[in-house]
């Protein structure tokens, strides 16, 4: 595989968007059976696990099945976010009905109801952290973290100043009470798997 490398300064030059040259850089070099993302400018790969799959499509046929089939949810699909160079591409992540795509076919992460992400040993520190921050920044009323190493899920609510003010664990077989938030839902976690 060749890699062209380019200058940044002539990508500015020309108006054209680092994160979106990265981002395309991303189709060209991550593997199949991987995931690729960019956190604060720098590009994450983390190999896809059935026990993270499974989590993502237990989720998945939740919402689908509380919302509808036609309903919004969105898997690995890119989501920029406030801070430079946060061009994510979360598990999963659930928009309104009536939400649309901005001018260059994106979502808009005001519109972003809720997000899941499924740790992996190489994105903890990530989806603790930077990614955490990255959601409280942008609003992101419900960050629903799924850890299948501890067993547990970190439910984060209540974004506001960069920040989740609101936040829940329940260990795995444990149901997650969404019912007064945007959701309007229980989600249940006693099929998530551990690893």
């Amino acid at each position: 595989m060749t890699i062209a490398l380019t200058d940044r300064t002539e990508m500015a030059e020309n108006g054209e968007s680092s994160s979106d040259d990265m981002f395309e850089l991303l189709y060209d070099i991550v593997p199949e059976g991987f995931k690729g993302e960019v956190v604060e400018g720098a590009i994450h790969m983390t190999p896809q696990r059935s026990t993270h799959w499974e989590i993502i499509a237990d989720v998945f046929l939740q919402l689908t099945m509380h919302f509808g089939r036609g309903s919004k949810i969105m898997s690995d699909v890119r989501l920029d976010l406030p801070g430079d160079g946060n061009n994510f591409a979360p598990d999963l992540f659930k928009l309104p009905d009536d939400a649309k795509p901005n001018e260059k076919g994106r979502w808009r992460h005001e519109d972003v109801e809720f997000i899941l992400e499924v740790i992996s040993r190489g994105t903890a520190d990530s989806d603790y952290g930077k990614k955490k921050a990255a959601y409280a920044a942008g609003e992101i009323p419900l960050y629903l973290i799924a850890d299948p190493y501890t067993g547990r899920c970190h439910l984060h609510t209540l974004p506001k100043d960069g920040e989740y003010w609101g936040n829940l664990t329940v260990k795995f077989g444990q149901p997650v009470d969404l019912t007064d938030t945007v959701l309007g839902m229980t989600l249940q976690t006693d099929r998530f798997p551990r690893d």
